[in-house]
């Protein structure tokens, strides 16, 4: 497991007023946090029983380790769930059911004789429970998942469980991905400030590009083009920077930093970039002029793939499974344009598929479809 440094009360940022906490999506959620933040997390002085992970409002998490001791009460368990930074105590309480004896006959039934394989509700019912017991039942050494609040009981933080159960990982596949996934969520997004802009404030950069990106996919689809070059499309994005073309009043200095004009082509090639790494769009060749082609309505991009798919498809290497989706890349770019991208070629497949060009016999696998 890594560990990352904590850092020191001089390095923490100011609380956040409890009315802003509904703006962090991070509270909403089951935060996947390893343990010993969770047991680091400073306590709010505003509301009893909210944590704060940096500058992030905590009051719900997501845990899974190893049960490391156990205690059985009338109405709980407490188990010691150990993710390998740290061990915490999780209070896990019994349902209704737990609480019934399964032999206690409230559930007793028997097959009919007349039809010995018939279903018996009593029955699956009983063995339904048993299945959940089993489920909720852990033993020391046994893999549990624990979703619930923090609590702060006899100066301990703890978790209360709203929902816990026993997980099978026998090759340990699930815990490699779920550190995989913790991972990449601090990285992204419990290790990242949060920054809540003033509604007053000017539009910000990155909603300007979604609406621009929003702009031109719009255009692409009701006009059905299948090809353009970039001055081709400028006039469309004027209406996000309506004071185009900007002149200075006679006798006074054009103002310092880019012109209007110059934003917009600069936001016209970040949003055709954003567009050419969602696959929407690509440069057959590169080059000074360029020529963006929209995958999905370039027929030339379209027989290319469909004719790769229906040659090979006959060849005996994939008769059987299909042709996969890196395969048709790597002849796509050979064949047709090396700039065209996975994302790219995942449109074109969808498009051909859903016209009935060909068909997908599993996941990331295609084969032509012969009448």
């Amino acid at each position: 497991m890594i560990y990352r440094h904590q850092p020191s009360t001089m390095d923490l940022p100011e609380e956040l007023p409890s009315i802003l906490w509904g703006l962090d999506p991070i509270f909403s959620a089951f935060a996947r946090l390893h343990v010993t933040d969770i047991l680091q997390m400073r306590e709010s002085c505003q509301v009893p029983d909210i944590y704060f992970y940096k500058s992030h409002p905590i009051h719900k998490v997501d845990v899974l380790g190893t049960v490391v001791y156990k205690r059985e009460r009338e109405d709980f368990f407490c188990y010691g769930v150990d993710d390998g930074t740290g061990v915490i105590n999780c209070l896990c309480w019994k349902n209704d059911s737990m609480k019934e004896e399964l032999d206690s006959g409230k559930y007793r039934g028997k097959p009919s004789d007349d039809l010995p394989h018939s279903f018996n509700l009593a029955v699956e019912v009983k063995n339904l429970k048993r299945a959940q017991q089993t489920r909720i039942r852990l033993e020391i050494g046994e893999l549990l998942r624990v979703r619930g609040q923090v609590k702060t009981s006899r100066q301990k933080r703890e978790i209360m469980a709203s929902i816990y159960y026993k997980v099978n990982d026998p090759v340990m596949a699930v815990q490699i991905e779920w550190m995989i996934d913790v991972l990449q969520l601090y990285r992204e997004f419990y290790d990242k400030p949060l920054h809540l802009q003033n509604i007053s404030a000017r539009e910000s950069p990155i909603s300007s590009l979604s609406k621009a990106t929003q702009i031109i996919k719009d255009f692409l689809e009701q006009r059905a083009v299948s090809k353009f070059r970039l001055y081709d499309i400028e006039d469309i994005l004027q209406p996000l920077f309506p004071s185009c073309p900007e002149i200075a009043p006679a006798g006074q200095e054009p103002a310092a930093g880019p012109s209007t004009c110059q934003q917009l082509r600069v936001l016209l090639k970040e949003a055709l970039q954003l567009l050419q790494d969602e696959g929407v769009v690509y440069c057959k060749v590169k080059s000074q002029d360029e020529v963006y082609c929209v995958s999905a309505q370039d027929k030339d991009l379209l027989m290319a793939v469909k004719d790769i798919i229906r040659e090979d498809s006959k060849r005996e290497k994939y008769q059987e499974k299909g042709c996969h989706i890196l395969h048709i890349l790597s002849s796509v770019r050979r064949r047709h344009s090396v700039n065209v991208s996975k994302a790219a070629l995942e449109l074109v497949l969808n498009s051909l598929e859903c016209n009935g060009d060909i068909i997908s016999t599993r996941e990331n696998y295609f084969t032509y479809f012969i009448i």
